[in-house]
């Protein structure tokens, strides 16, 4: 997400860092191609002339232009106001949760009812499952969902599917019955089985228009909603706003879930939504699988607008999905210098599971060139999934001794991944490369040892946090955020 403002934004500061002194002109010349760059990403007009004027009047005070980084202060006061247009703190420690009025409020009498609402197709159903599921696991709280949807062929259908994939329990569909008596029974089913929150999944239209709003209404007096939350597709950009505006003005909302963050590569829609509607960003949705949901952070969004990375939602994603006991294993015989291919099969599917090479490259700082280089190559996950297919395709013998594959061997593998032997040559190059750096990390005392030598904390997400943490292969040596040179030619090839 927001990759052509990130780019926009990286290459105007890049010619401020450059510059040992800065004048009032060269600060609003920079201004003007943030505001350039705004625009372009579809960011509405009145809240790109509130950001470019907040920033403007601080930026051209005399402590930025006499300090002794003026550039990187001026990137600062940037950053500081993206997190508040974003409606953030942006003096909030790192790694604090969400604001408040980000988090859903839950702690009412049972069933907490959060009502879905919005236009059709903006992902409202699939949204709706995200969320229970999100309730689920990190709120340790039962869900149930209902469709209101009558509207839509196969609608409540829909829904129930995804309760079964996401295993949250669906109010049974009576054929016929109206949405505000489906709101009355879903509630009264909620409470006679104990369940904590009660999604309801209404109707939209193709339009804003009196039907809707109407509905929603009375839905909303029959069920008391402890949240209403608006779901935009964000891909709509500028449109997505004056949605969002125009419930607003009908419909008491409490938040707002941006679906399909994960393609929307301007970012407009982010940066207007909170300004023009006065109501906070609760949720977005970043990709079509269940667990593709994110909570909202102001602070770590901005980060990732200004190419500074986002360790912080790296390290929870890896909490989050990666195994406890193979993470306990792999840290073990790492510690003891062991490296054999198996593992090396592990940190891969680590790295699948966390969403591959472009997502870690986009919250990891200083990656950009990684994830230009992978965009130039016209490359995606493939790689990882052709690696693990080398690595499958050997014996177990192979994968606990790689120093048994000769020619003939690698010719076989090759065969049975459908690679060619150059593939099997550099995959266990880099497994070499990766061994050798085990046992020079146990040279120096270990992950404990690697860890006091960069203050302390080792590297949290990259081989220096320790049993809970991934240890990213090629993700943390590389040096100036390039693609190890193993990946990146079989990135290079053509699939």
């Amino acid at each position: 997400m927001f990759d052509n403002l990130s780019d926009r934004l990286g290459a105007t500061f890049d010619k401020l860092r450059g510059r040992g002194a800065l004048k009032e002109q060269d600060v609003r010349d920079a201004m003007r191609e943030v505001r350039i760059a705004l625009l372009e990403a579809d960011v509405a007009l009145p809240v790109v002339r509130r950001f470019i004027d907040a920033v403007t009047e601080k930026a051209i005070g005399q402590d930025v232009l006499r300090a002794v980084s003026p550039g990187q202060q001026v990137i600062k006061i940037v950053n500081d106001e993206l997190v508040r247009t974003l409606g953030g703190d942006p003096d909030e420690e790192e790694g604090a949760p969400a604001p408040e009025e980000s988090r859903l409020k839950l702690e009412v009498k049972p069933p907490a009812v959060v009502m879905m609402v919005g236009l059709q197709g903006s992902g409202k159903t699939t949204s709706t499952a995200k969320i229970a599921r999100y309730i689920r696991e990190k709120h340790g709280k039962k869900a149930m969902m209902a469709s209101l949807d009558v509207a839509r062929p196969a609608a409540q259908e829909q829904l129930a599917v995804l309760g079964q994939q996401a295993d949250i329990a669906t109010l049974p569909i009576v054929p016929g019955q109206q949405p505000v008596d489906i709101a009355r029974r879903a509630l009264e089913s909620a409470r006679l089985q104990n369940f904590d929150v009660l999604m309801l999944d209404t109707a939209g239209r193709l339009h804003v228009d009196d039907a809707l709003m109407a509905e929603m209404k009375a839905v909303a007096g029959a069920a008391d909603p402890a949240e209403v939350l608006l779901v935009v597709d964000s891909l709509t950009g500028q449109d997505a706003v004056n949605v969002a505006k125009s419930f607003t003005d009908e419909v008491p909302l409490t938040g707002v879930v941006l679906t399909r963050m994960d393609g929307d590569a301007r970012g407009g829609a982010a940066l207007s939504m909170r300004a023009v509607t006065g109501k906070p960003i609760k949720f977005a949705g970043t990709g079509e699988k269940l667990d593709a949901l994110e909570a909202f952070h102001p602070k770590r969004v901005a980060g990732r607008i200004l190419g500074m990375g986002d360790v912080v939602s790296l390290v929870e994603k890896a909490a989050a999905t990666v195994d406890a006991e193979d993470a306990e294993r792999l840290a073990k015989r790492m510690s003891k210098g062991e490296f054999d291919l198996n593992d090396l099969r592990t940190q891969l599917k680590q790295m699948q599971n966390m969403g591959g090479l472009g997502m870690l490259a986009g919250m990891l700082p200083g990656m950009k060139k990684a994830k230009a280089a992978m965009a130039a190559s016209n490359m995606d996950d493939k790689v990882l999934l052709h690696m693990d297919a080398i690595i499958g395709s050997m014996t177990a013998k192979e994968r606990a001794k790689p120093g048994l594959m000769n020619a003939k061997r690698k010719k076989r593998v090759a065969a049975g991944s459908g690679t060619q032997v150059q593939d099997v040559n550099k995959l266990l190059k880099m497994h070499q490369e990766m061994s050798k750096a085990m046992k020079q990390i146990r040279k120096m005392g270990g992950l404990g040892g690697l860890g006091k030598l960069f203050g302390g904390g080792g590297m949290p997400g990259m081989g220096g946090g320790g049993a809970g943490a991934p240890s990213l292969p090629g993700l943390g040596g590389s040096g100036g955020g390039d693609i190890p040179p193993e990946i990146r030619d079989m990135m290079n090839k053509k699939k």
